[in-house]
């Protein structure tokens, strides 16, 4: 947008804009579980053995937060390439 040309800066806003989708998707699953949608990566839910039911049901157990958990450090992760 402002005309800056550069591989790295590139590189940054790269991993700035997918820790911006991860926390968005994130931050709108309340909203979307009580529509009875879930757009959270099935492949992570699984391996805590958390159901799209669970997050519909709007459970808070400690499997549901470690599919949170890991989820968000994805983001953070892109976070730290950018530093």
């Amino acid at each position: 947008i402002l005309g800056v040309k550069d591989i790295h800066a590139d590189h940054a806003a790269s991993h700035i804009g997918k820790a911006q989708g991860i926390v968005t998707c994130l931050r709108a699953t309340p909203y979307h579980s009580t529509r009875q949608k879930v757009f959270l990566p099935m492949d992570i839910c699984m391996l805590h053995g958390v159901s799209q039911e669970d997050f519909i049901r709007g459970k808070q157990e400690k499997n549901v937060r470690d599919v949170i958990y890991d989820i968000a450090s994805q983001a953070h992760i892109h976070l730290e390439h950018v530093r």
